[in-house]
Protein backbone atom coordinates (compact mmCIF):
# COMPACT_ATOMS: atom_id res chain seq x y z
CA UNK A 1 0.00 0.00 0.00
CA UNK A 2 1.28 3.51 -0.89
CA UNK A 3 2.49 5.85 1.45
CA UNK A 4 -0.04 8.56 2.88
CA UNK A 5 1.07 12.27 2.22
CA UNK A 6 3.08 13.42 4.83
CA UNK A 7 4.89 16.39 3.74
CA UNK A 8 2.74 19.49 1.52
CA UNK A 9 5.12 21.92 -0.22
CA UNK A 10 3.14 25.25 -1.30
CA UNK A 11 5.02 27.45 -4.31
CA UNK A 12 5.15 31.51 -3.10
CA UNK A 13 4.56 33.73 -5.91
CA UNK A 14 0.82 34.04 -7.22
CA UNK A 15 0.26 30.83 -4.45
CA UNK A 16 0.77 32.28 -1.04
CA UNK A 17 1.15 36.18 -2.94
CA UNK A 18 0.56 38.35 -6.02
CA UNK A 19 3.36 38.98 -7.75
CA UNK A 20 2.95 38.76 -11.27
CA UNK A 21 0.53 41.45 -11.80
CA UNK A 22 3.23 43.55 -10.80
CA UNK A 23 5.66 42.12 -13.51
CA UNK A 24 3.09 42.89 -16.24
CA UNK A 25 2.95 46.70 -14.77
CA UNK A 26 6.42 46.59 -15.10
CA UNK A 27 6.39 45.60 -18.95
CA UNK A 28 3.55 47.91 -19.43
CA UNK A 29 5.75 50.97 -18.24
CA UNK A 30 8.62 49.41 -20.00
CA UNK A 31 6.50 49.61 -23.52
CA UNK A 32 5.69 53.04 -22.69
CA UNK A 33 9.05 53.86 -22.67
CA UNK A 34 10.52 52.01 -26.05
CA UNK A 35 7.31 53.22 -27.72
CA UNK A 36 9.02 56.52 -27.79
CA UNK A 37 11.42 55.14 -30.34
CA UNK A 38 9.61 52.48 -32.45
CA UNK A 39 5.78 50.98 -33.21
CA UNK A 40 5.03 48.65 -30.24
CA UNK A 41 3.08 46.61 -32.87
CA UNK A 42 5.24 46.11 -35.66
CA UNK A 43 8.08 45.40 -33.05
CA UNK A 44 6.29 42.94 -30.85
CA UNK A 45 8.37 43.91 -28.35
CA UNK A 46 6.88 41.95 -25.46
CA UNK A 47 7.41 38.89 -27.29
CA UNK A 48 11.01 40.04 -28.42
CA UNK A 49 11.80 40.64 -24.33
CA UNK A 50 10.20 37.26 -23.27
CA UNK A 51 12.99 35.94 -25.67
CA UNK A 52 15.54 37.49 -24.49
CA UNK A 53 14.42 36.55 -21.32
CA UNK A 54 14.45 32.81 -21.89
CA UNK A 55 17.70 33.22 -23.04
CA UNK A 56 18.71 34.72 -20.41
CA UNK A 57 17.38 32.34 -17.14
CA UNK A 58 20.87 30.35 -16.86
CA UNK A 59 22.58 33.03 -16.96
CA UNK A 60 20.78 36.07 -14.83
CA UNK A 61 18.33 33.18 -13.11
CA UNK A 62 14.58 34.22 -12.32
CA UNK A 63 12.91 37.51 -10.61
CA UNK A 64 13.08 41.20 -11.28
CA UNK A 65 16.75 41.36 -11.79
CA UNK A 66 17.09 39.55 -13.93
CA UNK A 67 13.79 40.78 -15.92
CA UNK A 68 15.38 44.47 -15.50
CA UNK A 69 18.72 43.44 -16.97
CA UNK A 70 16.70 41.90 -19.96
CA UNK A 71 14.52 45.21 -20.29
CA UNK A 72 17.56 47.03 -20.88
CA UNK A 73 18.93 44.34 -23.53
CA UNK A 74 16.08 44.40 -25.01
CA UNK A 75 15.50 48.20 -25.07
CA UNK A 76 18.50 48.25 -26.64
CA UNK A 77 18.28 45.71 -29.32
CA UNK A 78 14.52 47.21 -30.19
CA UNK A 79 15.53 51.05 -30.54
CA UNK A 80 18.74 50.18 -32.59
CA UNK A 81 21.39 52.02 -29.86
CA UNK A 82 19.28 54.93 -29.70
CA UNK A 83 17.53 54.50 -26.40
CA UNK A 84 18.99 57.54 -24.49
CA UNK A 85 20.67 56.65 -20.70
CA UNK A 86 17.76 58.60 -19.06
CA UNK A 87 15.29 56.27 -20.28
CA UNK A 88 17.94 52.87 -19.55
CA UNK A 89 17.72 54.63 -16.17
CA UNK A 90 13.74 54.68 -16.63
CA UNK A 91 14.06 51.07 -16.95
CA UNK A 92 16.10 50.60 -14.01
CA UNK A 93 13.43 52.19 -11.82
CA UNK A 94 10.80 50.16 -13.14
CA UNK A 95 12.68 47.33 -11.28
CA UNK A 96 13.48 49.05 -8.54
CA UNK A 97 9.97 49.72 -7.90
CA UNK A 98 8.85 45.99 -8.75
CA UNK A 99 11.53 45.06 -6.14
CA UNK A 100 9.62 47.04 -3.42
CA UNK A 101 6.07 46.09 -4.24
CA UNK A 102 3.85 45.22 -1.56
CA UNK A 103 3.40 41.44 -0.78
CA UNK A 104 -0.04 40.80 -0.74
CA UNK A 105 -1.74 37.32 0.52
CA UNK A 106 -3.89 35.65 -1.92
CA UNK A 107 -7.40 35.37 -0.72
CA UNK A 108 -8.24 32.91 1.87
CA UNK A 109 -4.34 31.47 2.04
CA UNK A 110 -3.32 32.16 5.73
CA UNK A 111 -6.17 30.12 6.90
CA UNK A 112 -5.67 27.41 4.18
CA UNK A 113 -2.00 27.08 5.03
CA UNK A 114 -2.80 27.45 8.97
CA UNK A 115 -5.00 24.42 8.52
CA UNK A 116 -2.87 21.91 6.45
CA UNK A 117 -0.18 22.69 8.86
CA UNK A 118 -2.32 21.21 11.28
CA UNK A 119 -2.53 18.05 9.64
CA UNK A 120 0.99 17.40 7.69
CA UNK A 121 4.61 19.13 7.82
CA UNK A 122 4.68 21.99 5.26
CA UNK A 123 7.73 23.19 2.89
CA UNK A 124 7.91 26.54 1.06
CA UNK A 125 8.91 25.91 -2.05
CA UNK A 126 9.77 29.25 -4.46
CA UNK A 127 12.15 30.19 -6.85
CA UNK A 128 13.92 33.78 -7.82
CA UNK A 129 16.46 35.82 -6.60
CA UNK A 130 17.59 34.84 -2.45
CA UNK A 131 16.91 38.47 -0.97
CA UNK A 132 13.74 39.27 -2.54
CA UNK A 133 12.27 36.08 -1.79
CA UNK A 134 13.45 36.54 1.66
CA UNK A 135 11.86 39.81 1.89
CA UNK A 136 8.81 38.61 0.55
CA UNK A 137 8.35 35.38 2.95
CA UNK A 138 9.31 37.96 5.70
CA UNK A 139 6.71 40.53 4.99
CA UNK A 140 4.17 37.88 4.33
CA UNK A 141 3.44 36.63 7.66
CA UNK A 142 3.30 33.26 7.09
CA UNK A 143 7.13 32.22 7.48
CA UNK A 144 6.64 30.55 10.94
CA UNK A 145 3.84 28.48 9.99
CA UNK A 146 6.18 26.47 7.75
CA UNK A 147 8.28 23.45 9.12
CA UNK A 148 10.93 24.26 6.23
CA UNK A 149 11.48 27.26 3.64
CA UNK A 150 13.75 26.46 0.41
CA UNK A 151 14.77 29.40 -2.14
CA UNK A 152 15.84 27.41 -5.36
CA UNK A 153 17.35 28.74 -8.39
CA UNK A 154 15.47 26.18 -10.44
CA UNK A 155 12.51 23.88 -9.34
CA UNK A 156 12.70 20.72 -11.76
CA UNK A 157 12.55 16.77 -11.11
CA UNK A 158 16.10 17.41 -9.71
CA UNK A 159 15.70 20.15 -7.50
CA UNK A 160 12.66 17.97 -6.15
CA UNK A 161 13.97 15.28 -5.74
CA UNK A 162 17.05 17.22 -3.45
CA UNK A 163 14.35 18.52 -1.29
CA UNK A 164 12.20 15.34 -1.06
CA UNK A 165 15.53 13.49 0.09
CA UNK A 166 16.40 16.13 2.72
CA UNK A 167 12.98 15.63 4.08
CA UNK A 168 13.21 11.61 4.05
CA UNK A 169 9.80 11.43 2.38
CA UNK A 170 9.56 9.49 -1.01
CA UNK A 171 7.52 11.29 -3.72
CA UNK A 172 4.39 9.06 -3.01
CA UNK A 173 4.31 10.33 0.41
CA UNK A 174 4.46 14.04 -1.01
CA UNK A 175 1.99 16.66 -2.26
CA UNK A 176 3.06 20.27 -4.20
CA UNK A 177 0.50 23.49 -4.25
CA UNK A 178 1.12 25.61 -6.96
CA UNK A 179 -0.28 27.70 -9.42
CA UNK A 180 2.48 27.16 -12.02
CA UNK A 181 1.78 23.17 -13.58
CA UNK A 182 5.29 23.63 -15.31
CA UNK A 183 6.90 24.58 -12.26
CA UNK A 184 5.11 23.43 -9.23
CA UNK A 185 2.82 20.38 -10.31
CA UNK A 186 4.89 18.59 -13.56
CA UNK A 187 7.70 17.89 -11.86
CA UNK A 188 6.50 16.12 -9.02
CA UNK A 189 3.86 14.26 -10.78
CA UNK A 190 6.54 12.85 -12.78
CA UNK A 191 8.25 11.86 -9.88
CA UNK A 192 5.49 9.98 -8.50
CA UNK A 193 4.11 13.03 -5.94
CA UNK A 194 0.97 14.54 -6.06
CA UNK A 195 -0.28 18.19 -6.88
CA UNK A 196 -2.81 20.68 -6.44
CA UNK A 197 -3.25 23.39 -9.20
CA UNK A 198 -4.53 26.80 -7.88
CA UNK A 199 -4.85 28.82 -11.35
CA UNK A 200 -3.74 32.53 -11.06
CA UNK A 201 -5.28 35.00 -13.05
CA UNK A 202 -2.19 35.89 -15.06
CA UNK A 203 0.02 33.47 -16.14
CA UNK A 204 4.30 34.43 -17.29
CA UNK A 205 3.95 32.83 -20.98
CA UNK A 206 7.08 30.99 -19.95
CA UNK A 207 5.11 29.22 -17.20
CA UNK A 208 2.20 28.45 -19.46
CA UNK A 209 3.76 25.69 -21.23
CA UNK A 210 3.84 22.27 -19.32
CA UNK A 211 3.34 18.36 -20.62
CA UNK A 212 0.41 17.74 -17.68
CA UNK A 213 -2.33 15.61 -19.92
CA UNK A 214 -5.60 16.69 -19.17
CA UNK A 215 -7.52 14.79 -16.37
CA UNK A 216 -4.13 13.87 -14.55
CA UNK A 217 -4.92 11.65 -11.89
CA UNK A 218 -2.03 12.01 -9.55
CA UNK A 219 -3.54 16.27 -9.27
CA UNK A 220 -6.29 18.08 -9.02
CA UNK A 221 -7.46 21.43 -9.79
CA UNK A 222 -8.91 23.91 -7.60
CA UNK A 223 -10.73 27.68 -7.80
CA UNK A 224 -9.34 29.09 -4.88
CA UNK A 225 -7.26 29.07 -1.44
CA UNK A 226 -10.36 28.21 0.34
CA UNK A 227 -10.50 24.50 -1.63
CA UNK A 228 -7.26 23.55 -0.23
CA UNK A 229 -8.00 21.70 2.82
CA UNK A 230 -10.59 19.75 0.96
CA UNK A 231 -8.89 18.97 -2.08
CA UNK A 232 -5.61 17.59 -0.04
CA UNK A 233 -8.18 15.60 1.76
CA UNK A 234 -8.97 14.06 -1.11
CA UNK A 235 -5.70 13.29 -2.20
CA UNK A 236 -4.39 11.80 0.73
CA UNK A 237 -7.32 9.23 0.91
CA UNK A 238 -5.94 8.16 -3.17
CA UNK A 239 -2.38 8.18 -1.99
CA UNK A 240 -3.23 5.95 0.78
CA UNK A 241 -5.42 3.36 -1.06
CA UNK A 242 -2.30 3.37 -3.56
CA UNK A 243 -4.08 5.29 -6.32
Amino acid sequence: MAQAIRWVGFDGDDTLWKSEDYYRAAELAFEEIIGQYIDLTDARSLHHLLEVERRNLRIFGYGVKGMTLSMIESAVQLTGERISARDIHRVIEIGRATLQHPVELIDGIRDAVETIASRHEIVLITKGDLFHQESKIEESGLADLFHRIEVVSEKDARTYSRVLRELDVPAAGFAMIGNSLRSDIEPVVALGGWGIHVPYHITWAHEAEHAIAEGEPRMLQVESARDLPDALLRLSAAAAIGL
